[in-house]
């Protein structure tokens, strides 16, 4: 009767490793809560291209794009950070440049930080803020005055995304012309 009961539980654990051999685990959220993150006033980080592909936008308003005179470029977060990338602060030295002393001078910004909706409510609205945070500590390190620098989350409120391709859409900062 124990050896029957063994090979049955052998039989079984086998039949369920076999069963998920060809599946990836579903990225698992971080608990609501976790505020374990870096300081964000200007994290930076280098990223290979598959992480880059995978990332979501810095998104530049029309109207500031356009007083500016900066292009379509954007910068990016990868999944679950809160790091710029080298690569793309070239535009947000252009922001912060038209800022401090360009022809919005005197305007204020505001960075409205977001996630994709795959973590808890409240994580997502702490890396959405921590995300607004790196971008108001960057354009401040290259002279934007923090007094003239808006930032808020609103996490996943209003995430579209269905799977990554669109998911990484939701991972951003709006950067915005304040009132």
């Amino acid at each position: 009767m124990l050896r029957a009961c063994k090979s049955m539980v052998a039989v079984s654990t086998m039949t369920i490793l076999a069963a998920c051999a060809g599946t990836k685990p579903a990225a698992k959220a971080p608990p609501a809560g976790v505020t374990n993150m870096q300081s964000a006033t200007h994290a930076v980080a280098t990223e290979t291209p598959q992480q880059a592909a995978s990332s979501g936008t810095v998104q530049i308003s029309d109207e500031i794009r356009k007083a500016c005179g900066i292009d379509d470029h954007d910068a990016y977060f990868a999944f679950d950070s809160h790091a710029l990338r080298s690569q793309d602060l070239p535009v947000l030295n252009k922001v912060a440049d038209c800022f401090a002393a360009g022809p919005l001078a005197g305007k204020t910004m505001k960075l409205v930080g977001r996630a994709d909706p795959r973590g808890m409510s409240d994580y997502n609205m702490t890396l959405g803020q921590a995300r607004a945070d790196a971008v108001a500590g960057y354009v401040e390190k290259h002279g934007l005055n923090r007094a003239r620098v808006q930032s808020t989350s609103r996490g996943a409120m209003d995430a579209t995304g269905t799977d990554e391709a669109t998911w990484q859409k939701d991972r951003r900062v709006d950067v915005l012309l304040g009132s």
